[in-house]
C-alpha cells in the first residue's frame, strides 16, 4: 500500500506543491504526490484547485486508479498542460475537515454499538452507519450520550500499519461486512482511537480523521431506520 499519500502523512495539510506525473486525455490529471483524498470507504473525495502558472484548474472529483494513483478530475479540462509541470494544489479545507470529524465520529458510533457494520456513508452535515441489528434500539439518547462522552474525553486518533498476515490472524479487527480492506499491496492501514491508558477502537480504515475526538465538539443521533429484516440505519449529524 502507498504510505506516501499526503492525506495520510498529514490530513491537516491544505496546500502543497503539485508536479504533473501523467495526463489522461479528457479524464484527468495524476500528480507525483496528491493532497486530494479519493472517493472510497464511504468517504467522498476532496475537491479544490490546482494553480499552474497563470491558470487555475478546479478539481471536482478525485478517484483512485487500478494501480493506486489518484486521478484528479477537472471541471473543465485545461489546455497547455505538460508532464513535469509544477504548480500548487489546494483542497477545499472546510469540506475536508467536516469529513474528518464525521469519519471519526462514525468510528465512535461503531464502538458504542458493538455490532457488525453492513454499510455506511459520510457527509458534510449528516452521516450514517448500517448495522446488522435485528432488534431496535430502545434508548437512542443513551447512544448519543455515550458518543458525546467519548468525544469530550478528547481521545487520541492515530494510524498504525500491519501486514495482511497479521490481519488474517486477528479477523475481529474488521467491523465492516460490506467492504473488505484492500489487499495485494502489502500492509494494511489501521486507525486507532485511545486514551493514555486504554484502547477504545482499532480497525482497518483508509480515511482521514481528526487527531483528537474533542475536535468533533458534539453530535446528535438522528433517525434510526429499519433497512431490511436484520439491518438498521443509524444517522448522526452535527
Amino acid at each position: 500500500m502507498n504510505r506516501t499519500y499526503i492525506f495520510w502523512k498529514d490530513a491537516y495539510s491544505r496546500s502543497q506543491p503539485a508536479v504533473i506525473k501523467k495526463i489522461v486525455p479528457e479524464e484527468g490529471i495524476i500528480l507525483e504526490e496528491t493532497l486530494f483524498y479519493p472517493t472510497s470507504g464511504g468517504q467522498p473525495g476532496d475537491s479544490g484547485l490546482i494553480k499552474f502558472n497563470d491558470q487555475v484548474t478546479s478539481i471536482s472529483e478525485a478517484k483512485k486508479t487500478y494501480n493506486g494513483d489518484i486521478l484528479l478530475v477537472p471541471e473543465f479540462f485545461p489546455s497547455q498542460l505538460a508532464i513535469g509541470m509544477h504548480g500548487v494544489q489546494e483542497i477545499n479545507w472546510e469540506l475536508r475537515y467536516k469529513y474528518m470529524k464525521m469519519h471519526t465520529a462514525l468510528h465512535l458510533l461503531s464502538v458504542v454499538i458493538p455490532l457488525p457494520v453492513t454499510g455506511g456513508q459520510i457527509g458534510a452535515v449528516k452521516s450514517r452507519l448500517d448495522f446488522s441489528m435485528p432488534d431496535p434500539i430502545e434508548n437512542k439518547q443513551k447512544i448519543e450520550d455515550e458518543i458525546n462522552y467519548l468525544i469530550q474525553k478528547n481521545l487520541y486518533v492515530e494510524q498504525l500499519w500491519i501486514t495482511e498476515l497479521e490481519l488474517d490472524q486477528t479477523p475481529n479487527l474488521v467491523k465492516t461486512m460490506s467492504v473488505a480492506p484492500p489487499r495485494g499491496r502489502g500492509d494494511i492501514r489501521l486507525v486507532k482511537i485511545s486514551s493514555r491508558d486504554c484502547q477504545v477502537d482499532l480497525q482497518p480504515c483508509g480515511g482521514t480523521h481528526v487527531k483528537g475526538t474533542g475536535e468533533i465538539k458534539s453530535i446528535t443521533v438522528g433517525k434510526i431506520e429499519k433497512k431490511g429484516k436484520n439491518n438498521r440505519r443509524v444517522n448522526i449529524h452535527f
